[in-house]
């Protein structure tokens, strides 16, 4: 394994985002009741959060996502940023984590601070993550494909497991605190999860405000927004010459890495560790891809609070 990783509670964290100081920050970090979290899953969303929550809490004032980079306006709880970033979060304040649910901090627990769990297709955030790795410079060489497909059902990646992530924040029992979004939805309709999202946040955003938001939170904009699309960051860290980091931003990608075996594999396995559980995923049982304006039987889960 390599070196370049710290072991927390049985997760692998990188050195360059994480250490024992950040992580004991966090645990000790004080929630408060307007906080909002997007929690996900790495590459599942985490940084469209990261561009659409701070202009649902602002009614759509461009000043953050356009002056302030997304990894200090909307800081991850577990990294080492947010110490130094903290005291100049507006409240409401929005951070990201990709925390299990058992790590969250005892403060959270006794707080009303909500959550938005964003969920994607396991297969495209695997493909999403092998070419992440490829461009990493603080991440291990994901080997071939099917290595880091080995690699990722075993849970030997950063933050562990999927399914362990995901049945972390499924059995939260949050109430109305949480709310479960899936990324294929925001592909399909984003409008329609910006509504949801103000819903459940309070906001009562216009129908103006919400296609401002649509608009500027588009995979095209967040690609060409300095703020947003990394280019800040130094190629030892993030070359990407060797793969973007805004790639492709689709659903369904993985159609095009997977062979007829490894989605055999894939799927028995996944499907396997989440038996017994009553929450449908995106794109788990069911391999069919919705067609434009079509729902399909198991690849959505039903934007809403629970």
């Amino acid at each position: 394994m390599s070196s370049g990783y710290i072991q927390y509670h049985g997760l692998l964290l990188p050195t360059e985002a994480h250490s024992m100081e950040s992580l004991e920050y966090a645990q000790n970090f004080t929630v408060e009741d307007t906080d909002v979290f997007a929690v996900t899953y790495p590459k599942s969303g985490t940084i469209w959060m990261q561009e659409i929550l701070p202009l649902v809490l602002n009614a759509g004032d461009l000043t953050p996502i356009q002056t302030i980079p997304n990894w200090d306006r909307v800081p991850w709880l577990e990294e080492k940023r947010l110490a130094h970033v903290v005291d100049e979060l507006p409240s409401p304040r929005a951070l990201v984590t990709h925390f299990p649910y058992n790590l969250m901090p005892p403060s959270f627990h006794t707080s009303k601070a909500k959550v938005i769990y964003v969920t994607r297709n396991p297969k495209d955030v695997m493909v999403s993550s092998y070419y992440f790795h490829q461009m990493a410079g603080f991440l291990e060489d994901p080997g071939t494909f099917d290595e880091f497909m080995e690699k990722f059902l075993e849970g030997k990646v950063m933050f562990g497991k999927w399914t362990d992530h995901v049945k972390s924040w499924r059995r939260s029992e949050l109430g109305d605190r949480i709310m479960y979004i899936t990324y294929e939805e925001m592909v399909q309709d984003l409008p329609a999860v910006l509504r949801c999202i103000s819903d459940f946040l309070d906001r009562n955003l216009s129908e103006e405000i919400i296609h401002k938001i649509t608009e500027h939170c588009s995979f095209e904009s967040m690609k060409a927004n300095t703020m947003s699309n990394f280019s800040l960051i130094p190629k030892v860290y993030m070359d990407q010459t060797k793969s973007p980091f805004y790639r492709k931003g689709i659903v369904g990608d993985w159609k095009n890495h997977f062979s007829s075996e490894q989605l055999t594999r894939f799927t028995s396995v996944i499907c396997k560790e989440l038996k017994g559980e009553t929450f449908s995923l995106p794109g788990v049982w069911n391999e069919h891809q919705p067609q434009e304006g079509e729902r399909g039987h198991a690849d959505y889960v039903t934007v809403g609070h629970k």
